[in-house]
């Protein structure tokens, strides 16, 4: 694809999700959710492979279906209230249609069905764009209209998804569903607390933006699209396997790793709710999650690989590739739990 057509496309994106957090009308946040859907199907389409034309076609296909829910829902708001603007929507029949389509849009369980599927089918670097930069209009909507939903709602969604997200990875050997239900799990979390302190919502979701990032981008230095390929990851580059390893423990949310401080301050949150049952299974699924992050763990750095190789194998890495973003990714998911109350007043 010529490099000004993937600028106009990665424009439509940053327009899209810019337009749907700056509205406060329902047809404006329609239009950028739209936007960003219409912009990255070239993306996820480019390689011209069935896997990959299967896969935009689902997302175009759940996309839109999401899309007319939440067109249906604010035109019954409209109806019941007489308003437009997001802020308005009290009426529990429209208020529960959006957060669904929300849900849909961002792969919630129990409407998760299609994140695992056609994040198979793309590329590493178009996998990032869905696992983060995807969610940031919906999640800014679902911020907006969590006051409005029955919190008994939101709690369903984020423990299914955070069990979901869970038990679906555990059997899986292709490294983008594993990692397409981590994000289930930890959008789950998000879901978990954005009722009742928005402020660790957004945290949270900033730190599973910098954990994913740094696991994609380690990917795709590597090449790698299942388990049995990471076992020859230790010989292109021993020091990114050796920082590899920590990442994903701060993906599972191990303490002393940055990725214990989000789900330490959604659990502290949810006892003081007075949501101790729920908060207790939330935590029980975070070990769901920490094995098969230990599953990538042990491949990247316990193994060796077999004697005959379907696949050739570079020594090393080549030295014209730059890694600051990974780089940045890396100092991120490990090094901010020593500074969480500094971190919790940039979100406060």
């Amino acid at each position: 694809m010529h490099p000004l057509v993937i600028t106009c496309l990665l424009s439509a994106l940053g327009l899209g999700t810019v337009l749907t957090f700056s509205s406060s009308h329902w047809l404006l946040a329609w239009m950028g959710l739209e936007i960003n859907t219409l912009a990255i199907l070239p993306l996820m389409a480019q390689k011209h492979h069935p896997r990959a034309v299967e896969a935009a076609t689902k997302y175009f296909l759940v996309q839109a279906t999401a899309a007319a829910m939440i067109m249906f829902a604010s035109l019954t708001s409209a109806w019941f209230s007489g308003e437009w603007a997001i802020s308005q929507l009290t009426h529990p029949i429209p208020t529960t249609i959006t957060m669904l389509a929300l849900a849909l849009k961002v792969g919630l369980a129990p409407v998760h069905f299609w994140l695992p599927e056609v994040l198979q089918g793309l590329d590493l670097t178009t996998g990032l764009i869905l696992s983060t930069w995807q969610k940031l209009a919906p999640f800014a909507l679902i911020v907006q209209v969590a006051p409005s939903v029955d919190s008994r709602l939101l709690i369903t969604l984020g423990l299914a998804s955070t069990l979901i997200g869970g038990w679906g990875g555990l059997n899986q050997t292709q490294l983008r569903k594993i990692l397409a239900y981590s994000s289930i799990a930890h959008l789950g979390w998000m879901t978990l607390v954005v009722q009742f302190a928005p402020s660790i919502a957004l945290l949270n979701l900033f730190m599973y933006i910098a954990m994913t990032s740094m696991a994609f981008s380690a990917l795709k230095a590597y090449d790698c699209m299942n388990l049995n390929d990471l076992a020859t990851s230790w010989a292109k580059s021993p020091a990114l396997a050796a920082m590899l390893t920590p990442v994903l423990l701060s993906l599972g949310g191990l303490p002393p790793l940055s990725g214990f401080m989000p789900k330490w301050l959604v659990i502290n949150e949810m006892v003081k709710q007075g949501l101790q049952l729920p908060a207790t299974v939330a935590a029980l699924s975070a070990l769901l999650s920490l094995y098969y992050y230990l599953r990538i763990c042990y491949a990247v750095t316990l193994t060796s690989p077999p004697n005959t190789l379907v696949k050739t194998t570079p020594w090393r890495l080549r030295p014209s590739q730059t890694h600051l973003f990974l780089a940045f990714a890396t100092v991120v998911a490990l090094g901010i739990l020593p500074i969480t109350p500094a971190v919790l007043t940039w979100f406060t």
